[in-house]
């Protein structure tokens, strides 16, 4: 059974990935500042072992390489990594206080590449790897008020474009996904109308939903991904079609 780390796997679009990751025969450990009670009820609805949880704040920097060694120690090799944790704060740049930006900067951009670098090193003696980085259509798109969480996802594509070309030869693959509008905690604080426009501007007059970016989550670490790599997928229903 080969293992698969999820960042941010207790809830909204990580708690997709896992049940779908899970599902599909991978061992997920799934990090999260703490856990929840779906990722328990997940956990216990699947064969013993499947799932296992971590506890562990993501902006603890210096903490990740000893993460990644707990983890490979307990579990063994780390076959996929999936970046997903982050956090959504909103607000005009000019008004937004500097410790919100640099606690944007620390779990959406930092932190993951700080994880990445503790994991690639056992994948790189292996021989082979997946990753797969969460983005999002902010990094190519304009929203008001979101200038620095398009920045925070913006870097994360440069990230996988350019981390793509260094460990291909090791076997590794390195992707990203671009959601759109989904129905998570992030978007909780859309009304119903703003919800329809944003589905009424989309070419399939919908939104995407989680299980749609946890599909696409599964087959870039199946062997539909062997040979896809430094490339981003956008599920977002076309709304930036």
């Amino acid at each position: 059974m080969r293992n698969v780390i999820v960042t941010g796997g207790s809830r909204g679009l990580g708690l997709a990935i896992v049940e779908r990751l899970s599902a599909a025969g991978f061992r997920v450990i799934a990090i999260a500042r703490r856990d929840s009670q779906e990722l328990a009820k997940l956990r216990a609805a699947m064969a013993p072992g499947a799932i296992a949880s971590v506890a562990f704040d993501l902006g603890d920097i210096d903490g990740l390489a000893s993460l990644v060694k707990d983890i490979r120690k307990t579990h063994g090799a780390i076959y996929g990594l999936v970046n997903n944790a982050g956090i959504g704060t909103e607000g005009l740049l000019s008004a937004m206080p500097l410790r919100d930006i640099e606690q944007l900067l620390r779990l959406n951009t930092l932190s993951p590449i700080v994880l990445t670098r503790q994991v690639v090193r056992s994948m790189m003696a292996a021989g082979e790897g997946r990753i797969v980085n969460l983005s999002s259509i902010a990094a190519s798109t304009g929203y008001s008020a979101l200038s620095v969480y398009a920045a925070t996802k913006a870097s994360i594509v440069g990230f996988t474009r350019s981390l793509a070309r260094e460990l291909g030869r090791a076997g590794i693959t390195v992707n990203a996904v671009a959601p759109g509008f989904i129905d998570t905690a992030m978007t909780e604080g859309l009304t119903n109308e703003g919800r329809d426009k944003i589905a009424r501007r989309s070419a399939l007059q919908r939104l995407a939903e989680p299980a749609d970016v946890a599909r696409t989550v599964e087959f870039l670490l199946g062997e539909g991904g062997r040979n896809i790599t430094g490339t981003v997928i956008t599920v977002d229903a076309g709304n930036t079609a």
